[in-house]
């Protein structure tokens, strides 16, 4: 059986190869970035009607001044997020379970208008719709390579979970294209699977961006 490659920043990596590990697969950690707060300046609360969590990240990383916005409904992208919501102080957690592009109509129809977005500073832009969204970043990811490491998993010819498309794109950076064909990747999305390039030896998209939708095709493939 392959081993399964894990790229993502911690503690996300850890968490991921432990699912992993409860289904049976072989784990390898090789986190390509690390998370790292940012300074930032609270808005005025008073001026918003909602928070946007898009990243469990982002609640991880936005320090004590996060707690000025508690009080207000926190729409989330995906469980995790809405677990460090959760843990940040929110109560009123209304959780989508795909993308930002699907939370963004969700919003709307709840009759929330003006939002506040706590992000990364390295996002994929938009389409905001009718809302009028404040994008404050509070965190961001730092490449931090261990490349001996990650040459000795690579030589394991490896299935390799990308969660991000920034991820896929310094994975590209990293392998030759003349040592792609032994690699196989399980992509979180269509996008993320397109910044990886070509030359990969076999691949699949998840059909949702989670953890149990990437490791369920990963299973498959380290057969």
């Amino acid at each position: 059986m392959k081993p399964l490659l894990i790229l993502r920043p911690q503690p996300g990596a850890d968490a991921t190869a432990a699912r992993a590990r409860q289904r049976g697969l072989e784990t390898l950690v090789c986190p390509l970035f690390r998370v790292a707060p940012l300074d930032w300046t609270p808005p005025d609360p008073a001026q918003f009607d909602a928070v946007m969590l898009t990243s469990a990240n982002a609640a991880r990383h936005a320090g004590p001044d996060l707690h000025n916005f508690t009080h207000l409904p926190c729409f989330t992208v995906g469980r995790a997020t809405a677990a460090g919501a959760r843990e940040a102080g929110f109560t009123d957690i209304h959780t989508g379970e795909a993308d930002i592009a699907a939370l963004i109509p969700t919003v709307a129809h709840s009759g929330r208008q003006r939002i506040l977005h706590f992000q990364g500073r390295d996002v994929r832009p938009y389409d905001s719709g009718s809302l009028t969204i404040t994008s404050v970043p509070v965190y961001e990811s730092r490449e931090d390579i261990d490349a001996p490491a990650l040459s000795r998993a690579l030589a394991e010819q490896p299935v390799i979970l990308l969660h991000s498309p920034r991820a896929a794109a310094c994975l590209a950076g990293l392998v030759p294209a003349t040592q792609r064909s032994a690699c196989t990747l399980v992509a979180i999305s269509p996008a993320t699977l397109a910044a990886a390039g070509t030359g990969w030896g076999r691949s699949g998209t998840a059909p949702a961006p989670s953890d149990a939708a990437m490791l369920a095709i990963a299973l498959q493939m380290c057969q």
